[in-house]
């Protein structure tokens, strides 16, 4: 896979595509603001050597999921504003690609930086016809001399901006997308062992896949959040009214049994916070994980199972984390999450995280970033590198 070392950039007009899909929330006064910053700051590392480099920028992104309309929230001003103040540099804002843009991205001069427009706005991006995508990618290679592919959280996607028009010019992956990929490859193909995976969040049918994968690879595997009670009630336990996947269950079992073949050692909450409601109103209490009344449903780890969980992990050599512990956005069933986020930043060990919803966790509950080897900026892409995928945004870079 190519990277920035591998092209001769310098003074070069690049297209670079960056994964600036980040969440906002309006203020008081209607404007969007943005609430987590972490894939802007991800992506300034990349831009910042093309600068030094004085290369010319053209930027392309997404926010949302607009379909092909032009809708006002998802525009990217709020992310050109922020990007801007990171970079400590002016962004110039194309609004559409038109006839006038090719002028104004050769206007640019050494070094400088300019956005377009949310390239979902455009249909084409999206597009399961790939000559309607086709037809996208010539227009936004006709602004550069090479491309960069630097958005991880795409990757995983056969889109005009990032596999169609890789296919039209010279390409490598940025910065990011190569410490991504060099993360990934060592804890899938070369892990220190004891080798540990902990997977949390809402649905096991999300997990499958990177389950039946890693069973091969890892020796232990534990499991959390919403996802765990397909587990325990495959095991024989009642849970009440937590979440469960009831057309998972054979699939769950034939997994257990085959970890139990493979020597695998699966690690399930042995207590659980519960509560009847999500948002903390009702009475909350703390049971053993075979014990969880009717009408009440599991919404954290308990005490006991962070102890266990932390037992677990404790020499691990090589750590992968994808997935909350529990519904970490209400601070009541968040502890859970933020043990064992803080377990795997005082481990000794390589520690992964997928991105998604535990990059989110560790910036929402306040947790030194630095302290993790690898966070990963892309939580579909990060899955499917787990389930063993092959990724056409990376796929392509190593076409001929």
């Amino acid at each position: 896979m190519k990277n920035l070392k591998d092209l001769k950039l310098d003074n070069q007009r690049v297209l670079l595509r960056a994964d600036l899909n980040a969440p906002l929330k309006a203020d008081n006064n209607g404007q969007m603001q943005i609430t987590d910053d972490g894939r802007l700051r991800a992506s300034v590392s990349t831009i910042t050597e093309l600068i030094n480099r004085g290369c010319k920028i053209v930027i392309l992104a997404h926010l949302g999921r607009p379909k092909g309309e032009r809708k006002p929230e998802l525009s990217l001003r709020p992310i050109c504003k922020r990007l801007s103040e990171l970079l400590n540099k002016d962004i110039k804002f194309i609004d559409q690609i038109d006839d006038k843009t090719k002028d104004l991205v050769n206007g640019l001069k050494s070094g400088e930086v300019a956005m377009i427009e949310n390239i979902r706005f455009e249909k084409d991006e999206t597009s399961k016809d790939q000559s309607e995508r086709i037809r996208l990618a010539q227009k936004l290679a006709a602004l550069a001399d090479f491309f960069v592919i630097d958005g991880f959280g795409v990757v995983h996607r056969e889109q005009a901006s990032v596999t169609d028009v890789a296919r039209l010019l010279p390409r490598a992956a940025g910065k990011l997308v190569e410490a991504e990929q060099k993360a990934f490859d060592k804890v899938l193909n070369n892990p220190e062992r004891p080798y540990v995976v902990v997977l949390g969040g809402s649905k096991v049918s999300d997990k499958l896949g990177v389950i039946n994968n890693l069973i091969n690879k890892v020796d232990k595997l534990l499991i959390g959040g919403g996802m765990a009670f397909t587990f325990l009630k495959a095991k024989g336990y009642e849970v009440g009214d937590s979440l469960l996947e009831v057309d998972r269950l054979e699939e769950v079992k034939n997994l257990i049994n085959s970890a139990g073949e493979k020597k695998v050692e699966i690690v399930l909450p042995v207590d659980v916070v519960i509560s009847k409601t999500l948002d903390a109103t009702s009475p909350i209490a703390i049971v053993d994980a075979d014990k969880i009344p009717v009408g009440e449903k599991g919404l954290d780890i308990g005490p006991k199972t962070i102890e266990l969980f932390s037992a677990k992990l404790k020499d691990a050599k090589t750590i992968v984390w994808n997935g909350p512990m529990g519904v970490f956005e209400v601070k009541e069933f968040a502890n859970g999450t933020k043990e064992i986020a803080q377990n795997l930043s005082q481990s000794t060990g390589y520690t992964v995280v997928g991105g998604g919803d535990s990059a989110a966790a560790i910036r929402l509950l306040g947790i030194d970033e630095s302290k993790f080897d690898h966070i990963s900026t892309g939580g579909g892409a990060s899955l499917e590198l787990l389930e063993g995928k092959v990724l056409p945004g990376l796929k392509v870079l190593d076409e001929v």
